[in-house]
């Protein structure tokens, strides 16, 4: 399907992390549809240039991929600085890459715990640390993804539940402390958005039907569906929301 169209997002600079793969590729290609100048990084190369070829091809405008580590806060703040140099100041941020492994109580490590609020959690606040000079300029979006699974307070990965209902504290905070500068810092939380990593690990027709069974809305959701509210967000047509969170589950209770 297409995307809808936002003018005021055509030259403007996006920054997106985790987007060469799941609901980030959508992310990347509804930017890069309006005209938007993208950078953005994932861990692995092979799929985020094919990404780029991809939308070169359909849109002619390539987006700019940089490899990083979002756990590495130096390599991810020179990541914000190549696409500054590279684009111009940045406008919008989308804080999206995480990664939610599955784990037990008893044998967890602290270790391990620390490393999932490293990718999950820490980012984004070093994220937008790195954006704030341009934004105090001339204002900006930030949109942090957090999840569902926070709400429904979902068994079997504790530390991911965890750092996504941070993910909705911080948010709030930093458009309390930002929204003097004309920053907006908002939300999105989407349901069980059947990515490849999902349906290759755990969507089983089973699990599917018990999805469906909650939501009001009975179809899956998709990773277009999350980019749509993402392009809303970070248009001025959302210019006096700030400090919320817009779920995207279907009505799943």
């Amino acid at each position: 399907m297409g995307y809808p169209q936002y003018s005021d997002l055509k030259g403007a600079t996006a920054f997106i992390t985790g987007g060469g793969s799941g609901i980030g590729t959508s992310f990347v290609e509804a930017f890069t549809a309006q005209g938007a100048n993208v950078g953005f990084v994932s861990l692995t190369a092979e799929p985020a240039e094919a990404l780029c070829d991809k939308i070169e091809r359909q849109y002619g405008r390539r987006p700019l991929y940089i490899q990083c580590d979002i756990r590495d806060v130096t390599a991810l703040q020179a990541a914000i600085e190549r696409t500054r140099t590279e684009f111009g100041p940045v406008k919008i941020l989308v804080n999206n890459a995480a990664r939610d492994d599955r784990h037990d109580i008893e044998n967890y490590t602290a270790d391990s715990w620390d490393d999932s609020m490293n990718t999950n959690l820490r980012p984004h606040f070093f994220t937008a640390q790195a954006c704030l000079p341009d934004m105090k300029e001339a204002g900006g979006s930030i949109i942090n993804l957090g999840s569902n699974s926070a709400n429904l307070g979902l068994a079997g990965y504790a530390s991911y539940v965890t750092a996504k209902a941070a993910i909705v504290g911080l948010t709030k905070a930093l458009a309390r402390e930002l929204g003097p500068h004309d920053i907006r810092v908002n939300a999105l939380i989407p349901g069980w958005v059947l990515t490849e990593r999902q349906k290759e690990l755990w969507a089983t027709p089973e699990a599917i039907e018990e999805c469906l069974a909650q939501q009001s809305l009975k179809k899956t959701i998709s990773e277009e569906d999350v980019a749509n509210s993402a392009l809303f967000l970070a248009s001025n047509v959302s210019a006096m929301i700030t400090g919320q969170s817009l779920i995207i589950d279907g009505g799943r209770v």
